[in-house]
């Protein structure tokens, strides 16, 4: 198994060299035949790796201990869930993962653009396989997930392993990190086509509107990985948080920042002209910042609960990025002309200038969030002490950056495009301002004494009643016309612009998770060290000690406190928080109890007994208002993205006419 699972990595390495090769030289030389070549040797190379993690996956559920990968990350005991994950619950599992999504977003690629660019595709192809190249080099030749055990000293073979890290073996974790990977290897596919593009000196946006679709997706996978690991993190790590800025999530939020800037100003790029350049910058930094992110979690630079341990293959991702920057740069400098704008920014209060002022405070957030991410590093680099940075300087500076961007969200979609006039600005704005003043007023008058949260409160108001007005003028003049209600016009409404209206609904997802992030403004807290029978209170919440149970299982075992949950006297709910001790690893971790209500969520963390010999249960215990707005405002969110993926029914109605009227012209839809 071993042998098979090594020479399919290495076969595939061999034929991502010659797909580069192949690719760039029957482009150079007019050699279709070996272009071709060149893009069915991806499909082989996936059919290689499919091979290669069929095989690490069997050897992990059957237990075969004989390979070190299996023995470090699996044990008997483990349900097959975590047995599955993991194949990327460590470095040389992640790497082949990594490289297995890869070879199947080429194949796809290849395959849904095996008839379209002739004269680019074979560079996006080699662009893809270069990067495929790379990371077969990380798994074929320095941290290969077949390495067999060495056990020595009379021991033929490995009776147990030593299990998944307790703090994975959790149902978010076992779809987060490929989720997660679904994003950040996505994001290699624009990458490619705008590379192709240069290479090609295409003159049209011929790559902006292939890469389009697949960029919203890759977006909409990053986003669900970011947000399932705040929610893994929230569940499983007991301190109450979603979001600690620590550095690994720092890397997968960088990429998603820039992509999303990249998301509204190529809108900019196909209705104007404009932005070209910003947009090549825009995702040649996504992609990078994909690498990086890669890199951060698997050098051993910095230290995370998220990050692998200390490993040698730092010095290859960082000659990759240096190499990978270095030619992007070069590139782009050189084929400048071609990416001249067409047009120019005639006003300031404009659209377009609102898209501007988008990209750059999302760019000013990325930069703050890198430079407090590699700062720590370049502190030790250059005074040989490390200088932390922690999660203030992070809210300091991003808090105000993210309500300029709230307000942002809000004015947007009311601006025409290239100037507007006072009395328009006043008719759009006036009701959604009066909203948000209220709603601050109401939030003071309320007892709120939170600068930042009274303002976010508001400008969440403002955003809601400028979307609501673009639904709500949409939808009248539809139901005036075709006497439907104003639901199903609203539908209606959405279906014949789903870009647009799709793109509302997505900021709509993002307004509920600013409710539920200010929440944390109003944040309780308290420790206590409590008898069975015991009582005390956090908010308005009297939490009684009613028993502690404790007992094990095949994989660990679990001591858990009953507390029961009174308001006004009157019992509500009983909360089981539980402490856990996996055998295999010894290492204990919480489990803990959560009574989630829109208002606010009761969080309970059983953290053990006191050992001075009272035996006294250790209860933290949190209430966090709003934060379950945090997860509503996702589901709105995917929500948004899956029908800004819809083809809207204006252009599926023009494009049957047009089949219609021309097939016998051959006139193509696409």
């Amino acid at each position: 198994m071993e042998n098979l699972g090594a020479i399919a990595i290495l076969l595939a390495f061999c034929l991502s060299i010659y797909s580069v090769l192949s690719s760039v030289v029957g482009a150079r030389k007019q050699k279709p035949l070996l272009t071709i070549s060149g893009q069915r040797a991806v499909y082989a190379i996936w059919a290689l790796l499919t091979t290669a993690s069929a095989l690490l996956v069997y050897a992990l559920i059957v237990g075969d201990f004989r390979l070190a990968y299996v023995a470090k990350h699996s044990n008997r005991a483990m349900p097959a869930l975590y047995k599955v994950a993991a194949w990327w619950g460590g470095m040389e599992g992640s790497l082949l993962l990594w490289a297995w999504v890869l070879s199947s977003y080429s194949a796809l690629v290849v395959f849904t653009c095996r008839n379209k660019f002739r004269d680019m595709m074979p560079y996006v192809t080699a662009i893809l396989m270069a990067v495929q190249c790379f990371f077969l080099v990380l798994i074929g030749f320095i941290e290969n997930p077949f390495q067999v055990l060495a056990v020595g000293k009379g021991i033929t073979e490995v009776p147990d392993g030593n299990g998944l890290n307790p703090l994975l073996q959790y149902w978010t974790m076992a779809i987060h990190p490929p989720t997660l990977y679904m994003g950040y290897v996505g994001f290699v596919v624009p990458f490619a086509f705008a590379i192709g593009s240069l290479i090609t000196k295409q003159p049209g946006d011929a790559w902006i509107h292939t890469t389009r679709r697949w960029t919203i997706i890759t977006w909409g996978f990053q986003s669900t990985g970011i947000l399932l690991g705040a929610g893994w993190a929230y569940a499983v790590l007991g301190w109450g948080g979603y979001w600690g800025w620590d550095p690994v999530e720092n890397a997968s939020l960088l990429p998603w920042i820039t992509a999303t800037a990249f998301l509204h100003s190529v809108m900019m790029q196909e209705k104007k002209g404009m932005m070209k350049v910003w947009n090549m910058v825009l995702i040649s930094a996504t992609f990078f910042l994909c690498i990086f992110g890669t890199f951060l979690t698997r050098s051993g630079i910095v230290g995370s609960v998220h990050a692998f341990a200390q490993s040698p293959i730092g010095k290859y991702f960082v000659a990759f990025l240096a190499v990978g920057i270095a030619a992007t740069v070069y590139l782009i400098l050189d084929r400048l002309e071609y990416l001249k704008s067409e047009a120019q920014l005639e006003s300031v209060i404009s659209r377009e200038s609102s898209f501007l002022f988008n990209n750059l405070i999302l760019l000013a957030s990325c930069f703050a969030v890198l430079w407090g991410t590699i700062f720590p590093v370049i502190s030790e680099a250059v005074t040989g002490e490390k200088i932390s940075v922690d999660a203030p300087f992070y809210n300091r500076v991003n808090v105000p950056i993210g309500l300029f961007l709230l307000f942002l969200t809000g004015v947007g979609p009311l601006i025409a495009w290239r100037r507007s006039s006072f009395e328009s600005l006043k008719r759009a704005f006036l009701w959604p301002t009066v909203i948000g003043v209220m709603v601050m007023v109401g939030a003071v008058a309320g007892g709120s004494r939170h600068f930042y949260a009274t303002v976010s409160f508001g400008l969440c108001a403002f955003v809601t009643g400028t979307i609501g007005m673009e639904f709500w003028k949409g939808s009248r003049a539809i139901a005036h016309k075709t006497s439907q209600n104003l639901i199903a016009a609203a539908v209606e409404l959405t279906h014949r612009n789903t870009r647009r209206y799709g793109g509302y609904i997505v900021h709509m997802g993002i307004v509920l998770m600013f409710i539920g992030f200010t929440g944390a403004a109003f944040n309780k807290d308290g420790t206590h060290d409590v008898k069975v029978g015991d009582k005390f209170s956090i908010g308005r919440y009297e939490l009684k000690i009613r028993d502690l149970l404790d007992g094990d299982n095949e994989n660990y075992s679990w001591r858990k406190a009953a507390v029961d949950i009174s308001v006004g006297g009157e019992q509500i709910d009983t909360l089981e928080p539980e402490q856990r001790v996996y055998k295999a690893s010894r290492q204990p971790t919480s489990e803990v109890a959560i009574r989630r209500r829109l208002n606010e969520d009761l969080y309970l963390n059983f953290a053990g007994v006191t050992n001075d010999g009272r035996n006294l249960a250790i209860i933290q215990s949190y209430v966090f208002p709003l934060v379950t707005w945090i997860w509503v405002g996702f589901y709105v969110l995917m929500a948004g993205t899956l029908i800004c993926l819809v083809p809207p029914k204006v252009k599926m109605q023009y494009l049957k006419t047009e089949t219609v009227g021309y097939v016998k012209q051959n006139v193509p839809v696409s």
